[in-house]
């Protein structure tokens, strides 16, 4: 019976894992998970403490690093805290329209995103009166910082997948 909710974990991780290219918390999902399992499961010693405690601490990362390099991609490209705002709410926007208009699995999630982040900087920097070659560098800073900041994150999400499936069939 350990092997059939090893292997639905496994499953469900998965699916989390692609919501993580969405701009959507499944790095969080997938500890939230894995946390369940043990909770259930507690008895059977399916998951230690030091494994639930890495895949937080991967997923906390994951965080910060996605929210830092839009942030920061935003900041070198001459950009203010408004249009790194602008980024943040850009890329999960355009995340999902990115997975809805381009319907290429990842990739459009992945495009979506970096044109909202980079749109939603511009736009904001525009509100604010900055000049338009400041603005658009911002925008353009934002987008790759957005890039940068899914791939890490994506593959955080990789490695928290693959801690809890080899805990989960190896504890």
């Amino acid at each position: 019976m350990e092997y059939v909710w090893a292997t639905g974990l496994v499953l469900l991780n998965g699916v989390w894992l692609f919501l993580v290219v969405l701009g959507l918390p499944g790095n969080w999902l997938m500890v939230a998970s894995t946390a369940l399992v043990a909770w259930l499961h507690w008895d059977r010693g399916l998951f230690s403490i030091e494994t639930l405690a890495i895949l937080a601490a991967l997923a906390a990362v994951g965080e910060l690093l996605e929210l830092g390099t839009a942030l920061v991609g935003s900041k070198a490209g001459g950009g203010t805290g408004r249009g790194s705002l602008g980024a943040l709410a850009g890329g999960f926007g355009g995340a999902i329209l990115g997975t809805i208009f381009i319907p290429v699995p990842l990739l459009g999630s992945l495009v979506g995103a970096c044109l909202g982040a980079g749109l939603g900087a511009w736009g904001l920097e525009i509100q604010d009166g900055l000049p338009s070659r400041r603005a658009v560098r911002s925008g353009v800073g934002a987008g790759v910082g957005r890039f940068f900041g899914t791939v890490l994150k994506l593959s955080l999400g990789v490695l928290i997948w693959l801690v809890a499936a080899v805990a989960a069939f190896w504890p």
